[in-house]
């Protein structure tokens, strides 16, 4: 049957808005209770419209690795173009932030909505409540947002606060930005003065001076291995462990020496970066090992807890951990097994 598409609209508008149809044109009646809950599917932010229902974080796990993965990655750090879930924490003011669940999102009813909504792509809406609650409480537990033993359902939706939760604002530009945008532009002598801010290093093209030459030869020279770290805290190996469950995907450690995803970590303290026999590299760590940089403390806990941030250019796909408890941690338990 042929449909005139104004014609639907009209119809639409007339069943959701009785007052409108019948004070006006006379037409229509007031919509039903039933018709209009079939409309009114949002969920706010206070959880206003959630179903019952929960989910775990170990159930969120194994449904996102079978619906979610292949487009988000395992750790929901994103497949190629597909949007990255986890990490970006920190990153909204870069030139190139990442936009995440953890670092952008200001409300988890956004999230659920979506994903109820939306998701899994291609099979939109086949997801009942339970599988969407624990979904999304892995998507949580990716950005280090609850731990693995948390349950999320229409009761404790509101004890969670994203971190960006106040970070909209207003916009104001046009009272506070557009005036001083509409100038004259200034075309000379706009500065006292230039200075250089940043410099091109792999490319060699910025001019440098004496200073700078100086801190180039420091930052290159090689970095002595540490002494042999006395036996780490049992207790703190323990916790360790249950936080290297988000690196043994790509990476072994101890007796077993294979070189996954990633590199072993095998003999890494005091090993120098990008120096695992076997292993393709990314270009920055290659560049680190002409530099002769070392794995110490300081260098893993400093990559661990932004991988991308801490050298730019990096393969590694995982977010990083947020929590220096973690990474104290993890890094214990690589020592204990040999790392």
């Amino acid at each position: 049957m042929w449909k005139c598409p104004e014609l639907v609209v009209v119809a639409a508008l007339l069943i959701a808005s009785p007052a409108l149809a019948s004070d006006r044109f006379g037409l229509g009646r007031p919509a039903l209770p039933e018709e209009i809950a079939a409309w009114d599917v949002d969920i706010l932010p206070d959880g206003t419209g959630l179903p019952r229902g929960s989910g775990t974080v170990a159930l969120g796990e194994e449904l996102f690795s079978e619906k979610c993965a292949a487009c988000h990655g395992e750790f929901a750090e994103g497949v190629d173009n597909w949007p990255e879930l986890a990490g970006g924490v920190d990153t909204l003011a870069d030139e190139d932030p990442v936009k995440t669940v953890g670092s952008y999102w200001p409300y988890l009813s956004t999230v659920w909505d979506y994903v109820n909504r939306s998701m899994p792509y291609g099979a939109a809406q086949t997801l009942p409540p339970d599988e969407v609650y624990a979904i999304v409480a892995y998507i949580l537990y990716s950005n280090d947002l609850v731990d693995e033993e948390f349950e999320l359902n229409h009761e404790t939706f509101g004890e969670i606060e994203l971190p960006n939760a106040d970070g909209f604002v207003v916009d104001d530009r046009q009272e506070t930005e557009y005036p001083a945008w509409r100038g004259e532009p200034c075309m000379r002598d706009c500065k006292d003065a230039v200075t250089i801010t940043m410099r091109a290093t792999v490319l060699d093209v910025t001019p440098q001076d004496e200073t700078a030459d100086a801190v180039a030869a420091v930052t290159a020279a090689p970095v002595a291995a540490p002494a042999a770290a006395a036996q780490p805290d049992p207790a703190l190996v323990t916790a360790g462990k249950k936080v290297f469950r988000k690196c043994k995907a790509c990476h072994t450690v101890g007796d077993d020496r294979r070189n996954r995803i990633g590199p072993t970590l095998s003999g890494v303290f005091g090993r120098r970066m990008g120096d695992v026999e076997g292993f393709r590299y990314s270009k920055v760590f290659r560049q680190a090992a002409e530099e002769g940089r070392v794995w110490d403390d300081a260098e893993m806990a400093g990559f661990l807890a932004n991988p991308r941030r801490y050298l730019k250019g990096t393969k590694m796909v995982f977010a990083g951990l947020r929590k220096d408890a973690d990474i104290e941690a993890v890094i214990a338990y690589i020592r204990s097994k040999g790392g």
